[in-house]
């Protein structure tokens, strides 16, 4: 079978080296690595996530801390990565025929990976793994705790799983074609597999269980007013955030398959549409990251700057460390009063990477690179962009629930719309 044409046509050089369910897996281990490092590095800022995602502090002073903890998980299930990723080149040597014919090797690890989030092993950090099941468990259908049971935690984790909408995806495609006669899960992707809208329905759970968190939140703001919740816009606004992903998925996936004798409209016109939601999404978003999810002032700044009669000024622009009280109203341009990262450029740096990572989908507006967008390898490095950038916001929508919490704004919770990466 090796050199047979219909083979080689169907998987390029990308896809011999990292088949899809190792790209999957892949994915998967970077993000445990990811929420390490979130936790580390907030650690050192003396930033205690573990109080605002009310999880259990530590026994004794001698346990691990959270941090050393999550490393230690991520060590765990990145040695047998390693291990049946080197197996799997060994025996398959690139190529073609033989990829296909040892695709139960990766499979194999992600039905480990599976257990090694379930199986009680001490050293696995199992009061992490179990909080983690019983979060993942209560938002599965759009749940959410209370305040203080640990609502900021089923936040930031349903958060993450709109960043991991396709890669959930991405894992339906791999069993589907692994468990069809004649499929191989290391073959060229089929995301028809199963049906034209099951892909798409997986890609837009995450985005339902946000939307129906918000309409939750704005429930218990009618249900229970108080003088700082107003009539629960704020929450509805969040919702509507979450709502304009569906006609970006249905339209995408209206352009992988068109026929138009079925959908009655051209195939410029879907792109336009697809084109006019995934601009209103993606940038209704990015001013959700910063204003609301980050409390910066960028936005206000800026039409200050551009139109200073009509928007006065209502910060000054200073500079201070992140030890000292800043004076009332003052901080660097843009941003807020308090805040724990070292320095304002930290701040611009991640607002800009926000906005690039959010505007990934320009590269179909180039016909020199539109191309690029069908390519195995280019799917996954888009993938891995958005996971990327869901680790960036964790760092500041953290630290600024902290500067929340510290700064009395506990007390006024239900006036925040608290929208998270791991």
């Amino acid at each position: 079978m090796d050199g047979d044409p219909a083979v080689e046509s169907q998987l390029d050089g990308f896809s011999l080296i990292l088949p899809l369910p190792y790209r999957i897996a892949f994915i998967l281990v970077l993000g445990v690595w990811a929420w390490g490092l979130n936790l580390h590095y907030l650690h050192l800022l003396k930033i205690d996530v573990a109080s605002l995602i009310k999880y259990p502090s530590r026994s004794s002073s001698s346990s691990l801390p959270h941090h050393q903890r999550t490393y230690a998980l991520a060590t765990t299930i990145t040695i047998p990565f390693l291990f049946s990723i080197f197996f799997f080149w060994t025996l398959t040597r690139g190529q073609p025929s033989a990829v296909l014919a040892w695709d139960f090797i990766p499979q194999s690890y992600l039905f480990l990976l599976f257990l090694l989030f379930l199986i009680p092993y001490k050293r696995l950090s199992p009061n992490g793994r179990f909080r983690f099941l019983t979060t993942l468990k209560r938002i599965s259908i759009g749940g959410i705790a209370e305040a203080q049971d640990g609502k900021f935690g089923d936040i930031l984790l349903a958060d993450v799983l709109t960043s991991y909408a396709k890669v959930l995806g991405d894992l339906f495609v791999s069993l589907c074609m692994f468990l069809s006669a004649g499929k191989s899960s290391t073959d060229k992707p089929d995301r028809g597999c199963g049906g034209q809208y099951i892909v798409p329905i997986i890609i837009s759970i995450p985005s339902v269980i946000r939307l129906r968190q918000c309409l939750i939140e704005y429930m218990r703001v009618r249900k229970n007013p108080t003088q700082h919740s107003g009539w629960g816009g704020q929450h509805l606004a969040n919702a509507l955030k979450y709502s304009s992903a569906f006609p970006v998925v249905v339209l995408s996936a209206l352009q992988r398959g068109y026929d138009p004798n079925k959908i009655g409209l051209s195939e410029t016109g879907i792109f336009r549409l697809w084109l006019f939601f995934v601009f209103l999404n993606s940038f209704y978003s990015f001013y959700w990251d910063v204003a609301k999810d980050w409390d910066l002032t960028l936005f206000p700044s800026l039409l200050s700057s551009a139109f200073p009669s009509v928007f006065p000024p209502s910060v000054t622009t200073t500079s201070f460390h992140s030890n000292q009280v800043p004076p009332a109203q003052a901080h660097p341009w843009g941003l807020r009063p308090h805040t724990h990262f070292h320095t304002p450029q930290i701040y611009y740096t991640a607002i800009g990477l926000d906005l690039l990572l959010r505007c990934t989908w320009s590269l179909k507006l180039s016909p020199h690179l539109d191309h690029w967008n069908d390519l195995e390898g280019t799917i996954f490095l888009l993938e891995m962009a958005e996971v990327v950038r869901r680790w960036v916001w964790i760092f500041f929508r953290v630290e600024t629930e902290w500067v929340r919490v510290r700064s009395g704004a506990s007390a006024v919770d239900e006036m925040l719309l608290m929208p998270m990466g791991r």
